[in-house]
């Protein structure tokens, strides 16, 4: 499956534009992952890219992502990719096994953090961004509550990275580097 055909799913099911955004965001840093361990960039883009493709058709726990797989299948998308999705959720059963599986659930949760410190600056503009302002609004977890610093500390200590050395400015710059595709671009400020 091609970039393209994983976008048009991505476009039959979701609508809210802002979770589009966050699927971009987590494409661009799982291939930047990819490409930090050399591996197929478009294969690792291309989950990131589907991994909540049903979120609005399936917005509770219960249902997402497990009863978006069929979906997936019927669609082409291959098992491999699949249970790289379905790996993402903690309540899906399924284990993160791969390098893969674990830069997934690595990147979700800092996309949504990252989004809102860009988001809250005066410019509106991820490129004025840095890894210091991140690491402020860590601290105050009311700030952007739902992104779950937790697992994101537990994607790195699984994906074999560190935080603030690698991580965080990993994905801040794969998403500066797609800023005006995320709304970020400082155009809303």
């Amino acid at each position: 499956m091609n970039r393209e055909e994983a976008f048009q799913i991505v476009t039959k099911y979701i609508k809210n534009q802002g979770l589009i955004r966050h699927m971009l965001a987590v494409e661009a840093a799982m291939r930047a992952y990819a490409r930090k361990f050399g591996e197929d960039e478009d294969a690792w883009a291309r989950v990131g890219l589907l991994h909540d493709f049903d979120w609005e058709i399936h917005p509770t726990l219960e249902k997402h992502p497990m009863e978006g797989a069929p979906i997936l299948r019927e669609r082409g998308v291959s098992e491999e990719d699949i249970r790289s999705i379905l790996s993402h959720a903690h309540h899906s059963g399924v284990p993160r096994e791969t390098m893969r599986d674990k830069a997934l659930f690595a990147v979700d949760e800092l996309t949504g953090l990252i989004t809102a410190v860009s988001l809250v600056r005066p410019s509106r503009d991820i490129r004025d961004v840095q890894v210091k302002s991140i690491k402020k609004k860590w601290k105050d977890r009311a700030f952007a509550a739902g992104a779950d610093r937790e697992d994101i500390e537990q994607g790195c200590a699984d994906l074999g990275v560190l935080l603030w050395e690698e991580h965080v400015p990993l994905v801040l710059s794969a998403m500066q580097e797609i800023a005006a595709e995320l709304g970020l671009d400082g155009s809303t400020a």
